[in-house]
């Protein structure tokens, strides 16, 4: 039975209109998650699933148009709880044909004022977020340590300027930084990719939040470095017990450090349950797409016999032009007579096919 959650999404939906293809890219097309308190949500999936746009819908940090256009996001911690979504509904007008939205007029500034009323007290208080590239997210005009302290006096107790630097140095000590009194005074272009990481995730924990977001925290790093940033990440879960969203595309470090996972495809959510099932060898009880994915992983064997790597078959979905049907039909390798029908002609629902299992797939419904 899962806790009480402290983050809920709820058919999120966010869209970008494409003016070359005259279309919408429906990059999060009715996804709903739920983080536990004290638990690691990790999200799997291809490049192009919406992993990352859900992690900046969550964030308030889509501002393309139209942006998010339709959901909820309740986040309900011991100081704060609120809707995240609130009150944009009234700045958005959709038309809609066959279930599907075909235009949307948005008063971006009213929106944009919106966002932020909702996102006061949360973003970087509450709600953490470290991003996928280190050198890209920190400002490379100020030092590392005068970003974190800045940080910590905006959003913490710490408002005097001397003990907001030695607390800094103090994260930059906990996230295993060598001589972080030097580094303090380094900036970004003076420091590894490995270092950078580092010094996001100091920033991110030493505001408090109750949710860190990790989005791909490991993209863009060498093999080596790959495993010391897991390694860290696994050893501050296990001391500060924090509440995390791990996105990822490498199963790896997903099944080390997530208690439940969600896999996304096509901008949705085609199954989600605790790690160890959905992670497990075996296909059965699974979405077709999730067993694709644990079969592309290359085995020892296969790597010692030079053996060839099981590609998932067919191309990624076009987000723009999604099927009547399910999503992974025209990829599926376990599609039988008996539903070929129904994958063809109609989406289904993510449902429960066991505790804490669901599963949006035929095979398990008939």
């Amino acid at each position: 039975m899962m806790a009480e959650p402290l983050l809920a999404i709820e058919d999120l939906r966010t869209y970008f209109y494409s003016r070359s293809k005259r279309a919408f890219i429906r990059s999060v097309d009715g996804v709903s998650l739920a983080v536990a308190k004290g638990e690691t949500l990790g999200i799997v999936g291809e490049s192009g699933s919406g992993k990352s746009i859900t992690a900046m819908s969550v964030m308030g940090l889509v501002s393309a148009g139209p942006g998010v256009i339709s959901g909820r996001i309740g986040f309900r911690s011991d100081r704060v709880e609120r809707q995240l979504l609130e009150g944009l509904d009234t700045c958005v007008a959709l038309r809609r044909e066959g279930g599907r939205v075909m235009a949307v007029e948005k008063d971006d500034d009213r929106w944009a004022g919106q966002v932020e009323k909702n996102m006061t007290g949360i973003r970087g208080r509450e709600i953490s977020m470290i991003f996928q590239n280190p050198k890209q997210s920190l400002n490379p005009f100020e030092t590392v340590g005068r970003q974190i302290t800045e940080a910590i006096m905006l959003h913490t107790s710490h408002k005097i300027e001397q003990e907001a630097k030695e607390k800094a140095i103090e994260w930059l000590d906990r996230v295993k930084i060598d001589s972080p009194r030097l580094r303090f005074d380094n900036h970004p272009f003076g420091l590894s990719g490995g270092m950078c990481q580092r010094a996001m995730i100091a920033m991110a924990l030493s505001c408090e939040p109750h949710l860190l977001i990790a989005d791909e925290p490991t993209t863009g790093l060498d093999a080596t470095i790959q495993s010391k940033i897991v390694d860290l990440l696994a050893e501050l879960k296990s001391e500060l017990g924090i509440t995390t969203m791990l996105i990822s595309h490498d199963i790896g470090i997903i099944g080390r450090l997530s208690d439940t996972v969600a896999v996304m495809y096509g901008g949705t959510v085609v199954e989600s349950g605790p790690a160890k099932d959905v992670l497990s060898c075996s296909p059965e009880g699974k979405h077709p797409y999730t067993a694709a994915l644990l079969a592309s992983i290359p085995s020892s064997d296969a790597v010692r016999e030079k053996g060839h790597l099981q590609a998932i078959e067919g191309d990624v979905l076009d987000t723009i032009n999604i099927p009547a049907g399910c999503r992974f039909y025209g990829r599926c390798s376990r599609v039988t007579d008996k539903i070929r029908e129904k994958c063809d002609k109609q989406e289904p629902d993510l449902r429960e096919i066991a505790s804490g299992r669901r599963v949006r797939c035929w095979l398990y419904f008939e």
